[in-house]
């Protein structure tokens, strides 16, 4: 697996650029990963990242788009709105989870 400084710590990565090592992960990497996709974090974002990382260490798969949406309890539109174009992909980007089944 290649490895990658991401504000200054070394982590696992994979060919996509997904963190393979969620326990590397740390909130400066998350803002570091943020600023590379071009979104700036509010506290909403930051919401959204705990449940990412909260249930991903639960359930041990990444969850999709309507998990967030259901279980986390934010809506689709607000999700679109707060990570533009491909939410799942960069929620989980950010969050230092490998991405979703089923995103392309």
């Amino acid at each position: 697996m290649p490895v990658a400084t991401i504000a200054g710590a070394d982590v696992a990565i994979d060919a996509e650029g997904f963190m393979t090592d969620s326990e590397q992960w740390t909130e400066e990497v998350g803002v570091f990963l943020a600023e590379q996709i071009g979104v700036e974090l509010s506290e909403r974002h930051w919401e959204v990242i705990r449940f990412v990382r909260e249930d991903y260490k639960a359930q041990g798969e990444t969850p999709t788009l309507r998990r967030v949406s259901t279980i986390g309890g934010v809506p689709t539109k607000e999700l679109f709105q707060l990570f533009p174009k491909k939410p799942a992909k960069k929620m989980s980007y950010v969050a230092g989870v490998p991405k979703p089944k089923g995103c392309v």
